[in-house]
């Protein structure tokens, strides 16, 4: 099998006036150099003049396998700075002692090529770099490959191509958590990215050395089929994922998987290569683990008649994604593009609570699984978000892939580096400034929970972790100081969990939900309870830390929640300051979920939420025990408050404040404030 030379890329990353960050990933090694070009519209409107930028590159690459050499290529002018509010485009040379490259030897930049990355007659991919508080950001989260529905950033490529070469183009992309789902991996791609991930790294990862059990018969071979990692995922990971039955366990397999979500290279292989097969085929080729052994049993074709539908409804959405991902890559290789992790990008609940967290530690390949998820994220996200912060971190990270070898001192260095890393949060030189919050490494728990109350009182807190604890904040005032980011300026939070969730669906899990934990019920894992403000104290250290740096704007950006919703909350504190907070959510780009009997439950929970919530305003606060309490009128909030608030759900378009459809927003800064746009 000859793998594409360009696996993954090119995409975008961090750009300011100083430097620019591409990040490309390839099967063979090459020196990268990149070209820079000011762009200017010439005198007929399809004409374009290309003014060389005088710059220099430099790139540095991380051989992660025998055939993935992962490259970030940063650019920087010769002298004074990058021209800000133009249009910039680039070129990609590869260059080895007996050939030179350029993107266009791929067909990457030719305008009616479906290969192309380029906008209408466009020469080259390109990005604008702003300067000033005007900003068009698309954002959203949660983009699950076989997830329902179709790949809204689709779209997003749509409104590039409609605004290529004027000022309302977006000028960044945030994708804020879930940009793959490491548990919930569908059938038909299990054996495509098990063989891909092979030949990327070009060993297996010996999990029998770190679980010896993996070398026991059934194990051994259920490690291999389709279907066959649910009790391995919850018993030797002691993950507590429900749908983990093809969890990526090696760093190969999440390689593959990431490569297979922003590129069409190795669906085009794939499909040359005839691994796109049947559920039957795979049947008849003995690649699929039943519970049930007995193929004449009427378990056993139970079994083997849901999986085969599940199997088929998966290969349907697979479709819709394959065909989207030219799409895809063509938006990511002309916007700037920052992220952050949420669970699924590691494990569905990851760093739920402190016992999830410490079991998983406890468990040598639930440790070992975590730390290829993460390793795989810095590689495929985290590096071109900050790049000058991982210097010596990167360094561990080549020593141990150039051994693959668990159990020795590179890999217990490697496993406890990512472990304890704590700056995975980080700083956009967007306009407004962003924030990027890590929700999930710097959390607090309390070690004891108390029973739940049943009532108008909201008191998680006592057990529901705190999404970020006060040393958390601390290194986030740290870096936001380090940027150049001054009080009363406007300033963006990217917070993959809403601040502001859809108060009657949080509400009914809170009331009706939460006290079953009482009868010892796992409902924080089974119901995802995570929310900001199921632990009061987590949520008022939040306010207080954002009153803090008071900023002119506040904008929250988020996801998570698989709906888009706009909300604005004007907080007043015991001490007579005030706080204003523009929240924007958009999730998911492709996982509806409200589909079905449960959703069908869950949207008359939202649609009767969206009736009462509309034009209402709804009353909050908070008392010196950290409990929150909801009112309906002002005149009921208690005079002896920590905090108070007024929230008001926006409507999103003439008839409701929440979408459940896929979807993707363009936040937008501009003279008359935040606003921002759905787009489905």
């Amino acid at each position: 099998m000859e793998l594409p030379t360009i696996l993954c890329g090119p995409i975008v990353r961090r750009v300011e006036p100083a430097q620019a960050f591409i990040w490309i990933a390839l099967s063979k090694p090459y020196d990268i150099k990149a070209e820079l070009f000011k762009i200017k519209q010439g005198n007929e409107s399809q004409c374009f003049d290309y003014m060389s930028i005088a710059c220099e590159t430099k790139t540095k690459t991380v051989q992660a396998g025998r055939n993935l050499y992962i490259s970030l290529i940063n650019i920087s002018p010769q002298a004074g700075s990058f021209p800000t509010n133009k249009l910039l485009g680039y070129n990609l040379l590869f260059e080895n002692s007996v050939e030179t490259l350029d993107l266009g030897s791929f067909d990457l930049l030719s305008p009616t090529h479906p290969h192309s990355i380029v906008y209408e007659n466009l020469a080259y991919p390109t990005f604008y770099m702003n300067e000033g508080n005007t900003s068009n950001i698309l954002y959203g989260s949660c983009r699950k490959l076989h997830g329902v529905g179709t790949d809204v950033l689709v779209q997003a490529d749509k409104t590039i191509a409609s605004t290529f070469n004027n000022a309302d183009r977006p000028s960044s992309l945030f994708l804020m958590g879930d940009q793959i789902y490491a548990d919930d991996v569908a059938d038909p791609l299990f054996k495509i990215i098990t063989r891909f991930g092979k030949e990327l790294v070009g060993q297996e990862e010996d999990l029998g050395s770190i679980e010896p059990r993996l070398k026991e018969g059934s194990f051994k071979q259920g490690i291999k089929q389709i279907n066959g990692r649910q009790y391995i995922t919850e018993h030797f990971c002691k993950f507590t994922s429900r749908k983990a039955a093809n969890h990526l366990l090696s760093f190969s397999d999440y390689a593959a998987m990431y490569i297979l979500s922003w590129s069409p290279s190795l669906w085009e292989l794939a499909h040359k290569e005839g691994m796109l097969e049947t559920f039957q085929a795979a049947v008849d080729k003995n690649e699929v683990y039943f519970a049930f052994k007995d193929c004449q049993s009427k378990e056993h074709k139970t079994e083997c008649h849901q999986l085969e539908e599940r199997y088929q409804k998966q290969m349907r959405e697979l479709a819709k994604v394959e065909e989207a991902l030219y799409s895809v890559r063509r938006v990511l290789a002309n916007t700037p593009t920052y992220m952050m992790f949420d669970d699924h990008d590691i494990t569905d609940d990851w760093n739920l609570t402190q016992d999830w967290k410490t079991s998983v530690w406890n468990a040598p390949l639930g440790r070992h699984v975590i730390s290829n998820g993460l390793v795989s994220y810095w590689l495929f996200q985290g590096w071109g978000n900050e790049p000058d912060t991982f210097t010596h971190f990167g360094q561990t990270m080549q020593t141990y892939f150039d051994s693959f070898h668990p159990g020795s001192l590179p890999h217990s260095n490697w496993v406890h580096s990512l472990w304890n890393y704590d700056s995975w949060h980080y700083t956009a030189p967007t306009a407004p400034k962003a924030v990027f919050l890590d929700t999930r490494t710097q959390r607090g728990y309390v070690n004891k929970p108390k029973p739940v109350k049943v009532g108008k009182r909201i008191d998680e807190e006592r057990y529901s972790p705190n999404l970020i604890d006060q040393e958390g904040w601390n290194g986030v005032s740290i870096k936001l100081t380090a940027s150049g980011w001054n009080e009363g300026e406007p300033l963006i939070l990217v917070s993959p969990a809403p601040l502001y969730g859809i108060g009657l669906i949080e509400n009914f899990l809170h009331d009706y939900m939460l006290p079953l934990r009482t009868y010892g019920l796992p409902v924080q894992s089974d119901f995802d309870l995570e929310a900001w403000k199921y632990n009061g104290k987590g949520f008022s250290n939040f306010l207080h830390q954002v009153s803090a740096w008071n900023p002119s704007d506040c904008i929250i950006l988020s996801g998570d929640v698989h709906s888009a919703s706009s909300v604005t909350s004007d907080i007043t504190f015991r001490d007579g300051r005030t706080l204003t907070i523009h929240q924007f959510t958009s999730s998911p780009i492709k996982n509806m979920s409200y589909t079905g009997f449960w959703g069908a439950i869950m949207k008359f929970i939202i649609g009767l939420n969206a009736k009462q919530r509309t034009d209402q305003t709804i009353y909050r606060y908070c008392n010196h025990q950290f409990d929150l309490f909801r009112e309906e009128q002002e005149s009921s909030v208690l005079s002896d408050y920590v905090w108070k608030e007024s929230i008001r759900y926006k409507r999103i378009n003439d008839t409701s404040i929440i979408e459940t459809n896929n979807n993707i927003e363009l936040f937008i800064y501009g003279g008359t404030g935040p606003l921002s746009r759905v787009i489905t």
